[in-house]
């Protein structure tokens, strides 16, 4: 310090204090800080199981929004706007940090180099993500949050992570990853059966209700009757829905809760045949299924089809574009949805939905939530492999306890019905144990 105030009196030559220790700290300050890079097995682990949080929740917070009445297209256009700021957050934060490295370069580096093969797969991933997420915006409706988030989880384990196995150049140990990928097959089958069953119990304490209302109709040989489809019939948001119903006063698994359920609700869902639901649900699962093969690809090239010199797109770098297309496809379609709507849900205006603020701040907040966790998803994979980061898709079993936490969901249900459930979230959760032990350790050389 002495020096320094000596220099600046001109009493000692400045270079001599500028080379001496203040500019080895300051240069020792600036090499020690560089990109935000998980390299080891145990921080790819502690990252996937945040994402495994995140992602298992969203589903939860847009169920809820869809069974107070808020429309599926109002509460996907909120979501979405979140869902890209959580990218472009992590990629000036982490994917900014430090110097750009010429086999690592930081975000705004590689926004100009001539990489766009590997960003197309990176936006191709984001393409079939947005789809996914849009048909189970319906699948939730039709089949329940738990059954669709473990139908279409297990897809994406048994599909996408035998495809991220061999792009990964078998990091994964292949006896114990696969073992994993069986179990994950078992619990789709599982799911399928709770759903099946549950569904027969719900027809039963319907057909065992007083209330007319039953399924749609009126009776077994009857025509709908006028109410059910007065309150089915598509509405127009700008002239005067009904204002959004926040809770049934009956009790949980009961036919009263699921008619009051029912009146509430954006879908409807009464009377609908069951393999809509799960045609849906399986429809999204192999788009699910991927999204991650498209991302690995992105960010390690297997298919060499960068220009040689021209680096890897860092994993920040590739969730943004990524993000990129999964906003323009959701934005999109959900426009398209207002005007159009599908599944019977009540016609909008984009007028009408920048007016709609009821729920609006749970929307958002899942669009965070979704975006943290696919960015932690990919992080992980980035260090451990990307058929061990699927592991993340044990996300049912947080959806699941949203689902009984918040819905009621599987409340007087049948013994048959309990049973299939509790040995369908067994078999997933040794499936995602078997799936974190196969991680192994990508070469950052």
């Amino acid at each position: 310090m002495d020096r320094a105030l000596a220099c600046a009196s001109s009493l000692v030559p400045c270079q001599e204090v500028v080379e001496g220790p203040l500019l080895n700290s300051f240069l020792s300050i600036k090499q020690g800080l560089k990109m935000f890079i998980i390299e080891d097995k145990g921080g790819a682990i502690a990252i996937m199981c945040a994402s495994l949080l995140f992602l298992g929740t969203w589903p939860a917070v847009l169920t809820l929004l869809e069974r107070r009445g808020r429309l599926p297209q109002h509460t996907y256009l909120d979501y979405s706007i979140t869902n890209l700021l959580a990218a472009v957050l992590i990629a000036l934060t982490f994917g900014q940090l430090g110097d750009s490295k010429h086999n690592m370069p930081n975000f705004f580096t590689q926004l100009s180099q001539d990489n766009w093969p590997s960003v197309l797969f990176a936006m191709a991933g984001g393409v079939v993500l947005s789809i996914g997420n849009l048909s189970t915006q319906y699948a939730w409706a039709y089949v329940g949050l738990s059954v669709t988030e473990v139908i279409s989880s297990s897809m994406v384990v048994v599909i996408g992570t035998t495809l991220n196995y061999f792009l990964d150049n078998r990091i994964n140990k292949a006896e114990i990853l696969f073992t994993g990928v069986g179990f994950f097959l078992v619990a789709v089958i599982l799911g399928s059966l709770v759903h099946a069953s549950n569904a027969a119990d719900n027809a039963q304490k319907l057909s065992a209700s007083t209330n007319s209302y039953k399924i749609g109709t009126t009776g077994d040989d009857m025509e709908p009757s006028k109410q059910v489809i007065d309150k089915d019939a598509p509405k127009d948001m700008e002239n005067g829905a009904s204002p959004t119903k926040y809770a049934t006063k009956a009790e949980a698994g009961t036919a009263e809760y699921l008619i009051e359920l029912e009146e509430q609700r954006s879908i409807k869902v009464f009377g609908s045949n069951t393999f809509i639901g799960l045609s849906i649900v399986f429809f999204a699962g192999v788009c699910f299924s991927l999204f991650s093969p498209a991302i690995n690809l992105a960010t390690n090239d297997q298919w060499h089809t960068l220009k040689d010199g021209v680096p890897h797109l860092v994993v920040y770098t590739a969730f943004f574009y990524f993000s990129i297309s999964c906003f323009v496809i959701g934005i999109g379609l959900n426009i398209l949805f207002l005007y159009r709507p599908m599944a019977g849900v009540p016609k909008s205006s984009f007028r009408a939905y920048l007016n709609d603020w009821e729920g609006r701040q749970w929307a958002l907040l899942a669009g965070f939530l979704c975006g943290f966790g696919n960015g932690f998803q990919f992080m992980g994979g980035q260090a451990a492999g990307y058929a061990a980061a699927d592991a993340v898709q044990a996300l049912p079993l947080v959806s699941t306890f949203w689902g009984i936490l918040l819905f009621g969901e599987y409340r007087k249900s049948s013994k048959k019905t309990y049973i299939l459930l509790v040995f369908m979230l067994l078999m997933f959760i040794a499936a995602v144990a078997t799936l974190m032990a196969s991680a192994g350790h990508r070469s950052t050389k």
